[in-house]
C-alpha cells in the first residue's frame, strides 16, 4: 500500500532518474521548493546574485554596457539594468518549474546559450555564476545537503544544454 500511495503522490517513483535531466521527481521537488522563495522576491534577489557575481569576478560587469560605470549601489536603479535582472529570475523561475518537462527546459537552454554567445560569455563565465548561485544559496537559504545536491545536478543539466548552442557557434567561426 505504501508503494501504490508513493507513486500516486510523486506521480511515479520519486527517485526514479529522468534520463534527460537526471533528475528524480524528488530533486525536483526540493529544487522547486528552494526556489520559491527566492522568486517570491525576485528583483532583489536576482539584483544581489548580479552584484555577488560582479563582487566576485569583477569583469563580468562589463558585459552590462548600462552599468558598466555605476557605482554599486546605483545600478539596482538602472531601467535596463532591472530589466535583465527581470529576465533573469524570469527565466530561472521557467527552467524551474518545468523540470518535469526536461525537453521544454533543454530548448530553452539550447535558446539561452544562443543569445549569450552574441555577447562573447564563455563557459567560464556561466560557471563563474554557477559558483555564486552555490555560494548564496549556502549563505541565504542554508540549504541541506541533499537538496544542493539536486541543484548542482539541476544546473549541470542546464549548462549542459546552454554549453551545446553557446559552443557550436564558437566552433563555426
Amino acid at each position: 500500500m505504501g508503494n501504490w500511495i508513493s507513486q500516486f503522490w510523486w506521480g511515479g517513483d520519486p527517485d526514479e532518474v529522468n534520463p534527460i535531466s537526471g533528475l528524480t521527481r524528488r530533486e525536483i521537488y526540493a529544487v522547486q521548493k528552494s526556489w520559491a522563495p527566492v522568486f517570491a522576491n525576485s528583483i532583489p534577489n536576482g539584483a544581489e546574485l548580479l552584484r555577488r557575481l560582479f563582487q566576485t569576478f569583477p569583469e563580468t560587469k562589463e558585459f552590462f554596457k548600462m552599468i558598466r560605470k555605476l557605482p554599486d549601489e546605483e545600478y539596482i536603479q538602472n531601467p535596463q539594468f532591472r530589466a535583465h535582472v527581470i529576465n533573469l529570475m524570469t527565466s530561472l523561475n521557467l527552467a524551474v518549474n518545468n523540470l518535469n518537462q526536461p525537453e521544454v527546459v533543454a530548448a530553452m537552454m539550447n535558446k539561452l546559450g544562443e543569445s549569450h554567445k552574441r555577447r562573447q560569455i564563455k563557459e567560464r563565465h556561466f560557471g563563474d555564476l554557477k559558483q555564486v548561485i552555490v555560494t548564496m544559496f549556502i549563505e541565504v537559504l542554508h540549504l541541506d545537503g541533499d537538496t544542493l545536491t539536486a541543484w548542482d545536478k539541476t544546473v549541470t543539466f542546464w549548462y549542459k544544454h546552454i554549453f551545446e548552442t553557446l559552443n557550436t557557434a564558437e566552433e563555426s567561426r
